[in-house]
């Protein structure tokens, strides 16, 4: 009891010297105090750290980064209502005094007397901006006269409209904003200008109790304080009565505010790494940048809703396959074929869940996926699409791992003697793996390094199924060869970054390599055609565009994917589990990857231009029976039109 009746005694005490010198301060404990203050003169050079903002190419905000949420303004910016909102509420003497309100003080003591403990400040503005600036936030007689001191240094330094608009910049509101423009885009999902009467006033509460008051956290107690100053606005008449009640009508937050919905989270992420590797996180996440990507917003919103509307069929087929809860995972990634700019990403289902990018981490084998890749080389060496290949059991002495290996197709089935272009089309194994052999395992994996395969490969007969694990984007970008005459792109996410003054501090450099021939990409696209046409994925055919592309299924069901193109995108779309357990029987690239495929790839084309594959001068189309890869009839009805190199094409 003793102990707590002097500590009672012991702060009002306190507080009467904190009035007493404030009212006249010797010179020599004036001299005593002022030894260690701050430098106000450090605030001619004094830069907050600024929010870096990063936009779509099509400008839309996709999110920001900051250590702190400042977005500093210039007071002639911000509202007259905020202004005068907080003035009412925090210092309505602001203009009038000196850095320290003397009645202010004062007044506090009396009530802090009364509480036997600090229960009001009674600082100034200049005085908030000080411990800001300057100080700690704990509440001790000593950092109570340095913000006295240093709130003169201020006044004597600056006008009231330049402190005036140092605290909006920088004065904390909660919920991470720094500043009142960070506050009404995190409160209120709009710029400051926007700003109604009741948000206005709203923010202005905010300083009194960051943590509490904020209507992201606590909405009824934000309503309370937001509503104690628009009476005290009303009170000294800077609003009229009918201005009063609507304001306090209004509701604390709309359904949309206050959710800043971060824009394509798994592309936005990987744009983070990169220019954190580049430019430097502390120039990334304090120097105020403008990033401007390649990412399309409306393709974003595609393959978002692709993904979600893939996953949801294949969750209701695995749940009467009898999975209690599955949880599938679905990556998407869509390239622009000519420059490399990626267009959309989707790393999963839900980046707050799993950040986990699956379009660029993680390492999965891509299955009958990576067929074209061998068929490609065969083409620049020479093959044609008539060319004939045993589809027969085979067993190859010591092949795996110094062990006989029987591979089988898929089907279980064989054909006998069938062209290249049948054999990639329906996807059949055998072939594939009796071209690798006499390609050489080691060639074929070097040539998929050329294509933008960066995956270490495992040169063996078994790299003709897909059985390395390489990423989604990977495998995207080295089909986009194909499209692309031949030349390989580094896929991008940037174009460029600017700084606060608007100069360009970083622009992306073209990184274009010939990876073959423009005869042999011309030929591997027409036969990808095929596959739409005649194989795997004829569940493509019916969009009416130019495609190509190939399905990929691993063993068990455990991956699906379908890598396709057209003239001018390039995209791939993986789905599996991430613990690698099988998606379920017949869950194949065609059946479970597909159709995402399809939908997306038929809103990204639903107003672009038309335009045809590349045909060079040096390749002809002739109409050839597949099975055979003779000439056809011109009244046959199982003809396909096949491209070949002029003077390779088939005769009778």
């Amino acid at each position: 009891m003793v102990k707590t009746g002097f500590k009672k005694l012991k702060i009002p005490i306190l507080l009467i010297v904190i009035a007493g010198i404030a009212c006249g301060m010797t010179v020599g404990a004036f001299f005593a105090l002022t030894r260690d203050l701050p430098q106000i003169r450090s605030l001619e050079t004094y830069k907050p750290s600024a929010t870096t903002q990063i936009f779509s190419a099509d400008n839309i905000l996709l999110d920001e980064l900051f250590v702190e949420k400042r977005d500093p303004v210039p007071l002639e910016m911000v509202p007259d209502y905020l202004k005068s909102a907080l003035i009412a509420t925090e210092d309505r003497n602001f203009y009038r005094h000196t850095g320290i309100d003397l009645k202010g003080i004062l007044r506090a003591i009396v009530r802090d007397i009364w509480a036997g403990e600090f229960v009001e400040g009674a600082s100034t503005l200049t005085q908030q901006l000080s411990k800001t600036l300057f100080l700690t936030p704990r509440k001790t007689i000593v950092r109570k006269l340095k913000e006295a001191l240093l709130a003169f240094h201020l006044e004597r330094r600056y006008t009231k409209d330049e402190i005036l608009e140092l605290y909006l910049n920088q004065v904390y509101f909660g919920s991470g904003a720094y500043g009142v423009a960070s506050a009404a885009r995190i409160f209120f999902s709009k710029p400051i200008g926007e700003l109604t009467l009741a948000e206005c006033a709203l923010i202005a509460a905010m300083p009194k109790a960051p943590s509490r008051f904020s209507p992201l956290i606590n909405k009824a107690l934000a309503r309370q304080r937001r509503d104690i100053v628009l009476r005290q606005m009303h009170e000294i008449h800077i609003i009229t009565d009918a201005q009063y009640r609507q304001a306090l009508a209004e509701p604390v937050l709309t359904p949309d505010q206050g959710k800043f919905a971060r824009n394509a989270p798994y592309f936005v992420e990987y744009i983070k790494n990169f220019l954190e590797d580049d430019i430097g996180s502390d120039r990334l996440y304090k120097g105020g940048l403008t990033v401007i990507t390649t990412l399309s917003h409306d393709l974003q919103k595609a393959a978002d809703q692709a993904a979600i509307s893939g996953l949801r069929s294949l969750e209701g087929r695995m749940k009467k396959n009898g999975i209690a809860q599955p949880e599938p995972q679905c990556a998407l990634v869509a390239l622009d074929v000519q420059t490399g700019a990626i267009l959309a990403m989707t790393g999963g289902r839900d980046f707050v869940q799993s950040p986990f990018n699956r379009a660029t981490m993680a390492l999965r084998q891509p299955g009958s996926a990576f067929k074209p890749i061998v068929y490609a080389l065969a083409v620049e060496r020479g093959f044609s699409q008539n060319q004939t290949i045993l589809d027969a059991p085979v067993i190859f002495k010591g092949a795996k791992d110094g062990n006989d290996w029987q591979p089988e197709n898929f089907s279980k089935t064989y054909l006998g003697e069938i062209t290249l272009r049948k054999a990639l089309a329906l996807s059949e194994n055998i072939p594939a793996v009796r071209l690798i052999e006499t390609l050489g395992p080691a060639a074929v994996a070097d040539f998929a390094f050329s294509l933008g395969i960066h995956s270490p490969l495992r040169p063996n007969l078994s790299l003709a199924l897909g059985t390395s694990e390489i990423t989604l984007m990977d495998l995207t970008s080295a089909y986009a060869v194909f499209p692309n005459r031949g030349k390989k792109i580094q896929p991008f996410g940037v174009l460029k970054v600017m700084d606060t003054a608007g100069r360009t501090v970083w622009q992306r450099a073209p990184q274009v390599h010939l990876a073959m021939s423009r005869t042999g990409a011309a030929i591997i696209t027409d036969m990808l055609q095929g596959v739409i046409r005649e194989g795997t994925g004829k569940m493509a055919v019916r969009l009416t565009f130019p495609l190509g592309g190939k399905t990929g299924t691993t063993n068990d069901f455990k991956d699906a994917l379908f890598i396709g193109f057209s003239p001018s995108i390039a995209a791939g779309v993986w789905v599996g589990n991430d613990d690698f357990t099988p998606l379920g029987r017949g869950e194949t690239g065609a059946r479970a990857a597909l159709p995402a495929w399809i939908e997306f790839m038929s809103q990204a084309h639903h107003d672009r231009p038309y335009h045809y594959f590349d045909i060079p001068d040096d390749v002809v189309s002739v109409r050839m029976d597949p099975q055979t890869g003779l000439p056809a009839p011109e009244n046959s009805k199982n003809a396909v039109s096949a491209m070949f190199r002029k003077g390779m094409e088939p005769n009778r």
